[in-house]
């Protein structure tokens, strides 16, 4: 007779997306080792057994809850990127119009940030959240669309992911910094003109020079 657990269900899409955020909700609010899966339960309308049938466990839970979260901020990333940096004349005005995007929401998104806090605070007890986080699925879109705008001779980019980190970093750091992780609002105008200068440094490293000289 085996012992092999049971295999997970996948249930109703409707039942597992309302899981995922009573889970993100008690998870963010109360930690990992606090929240308890019948708080989810109740805050989800479901029972407890069905939690275990679709997740297995709370570990699992966790996890997945996390992982269905960045997997949504990296799609909307990714449209971002197509909005943003898709097709454009002007290169320096592309990237100040994604910078711009980019540090709104990272300064006005409480759920991103509560994330992250949790993941930080977690991530010694969890090490698959390390390996996730330096994975960095964002950078990596980043990178590649880095990448291709060198392939089109508009940038010199020895490392697409270290110029991607570097991006993310200066567009970014200054509006995280002053709004203290999006504790203090940040007017929108304050915000453009941070990532703007970030844009600027970022453009002063890694234009080529024949576009630099001619200002494109």
């Amino acid at each position: 007779m085996s012992n092999a657990p049971a295999p997970l269900r996948q249930g109703s899409p409707v039942k597992r997306a309302a899981i995922a955020r009573a889970a993100l909700e008690v998870f963010v609010r109360e930690g990992y080792a606090r929240a308890s899966v019948d708080a989810i339960a109740a805050s989800a309308g479901v029972s407890k057994r069905t939690i275990y049938d679709y997740y297995g466990d709370k570990e699992q839970l966790f996890l997945s809850t996390l992982r269905e979260t960045q997997e949504a901020q990296t799609a909307a990333f990714n449209e971002l990127l197509d909005r943003t940096v898709g097709r454009f004349d002007d290169l320096e005005a592309a990237l100040t119009r994604f910078g711009r995007e980019f540090a709104v929401e990272i300064a006005r998104s409480a759920e991103r940030a509560a994330v992250m806090r949790l993941m930080i605070a977690e991530a010694s007890h969890f090490p698959a959240l390390l390996e996730r986080a330096s994975a960095g699925s964002v950078q990596r879109a980043l990178a590649d669309r880095l990448a291709e705008l060198a392939e089109l001779g508009l940038l010199d980019i020895p490392d697409p992911m270290e110029a991607a980190e570097f991006l993310g970093l200066l567009v970014t750091g200054r509006v995280n910094n002053r709004s203290w992780y999006g504790a203090v609002q940040l007017d929108d105008a304050e915000i453009a003109r941070l990532a703007a200068g970030g844009v600027q440094i970022f453009l002063r490293a890694y234009r080529r020079p024949s576009e630099r000289q001619s200002g494109a």
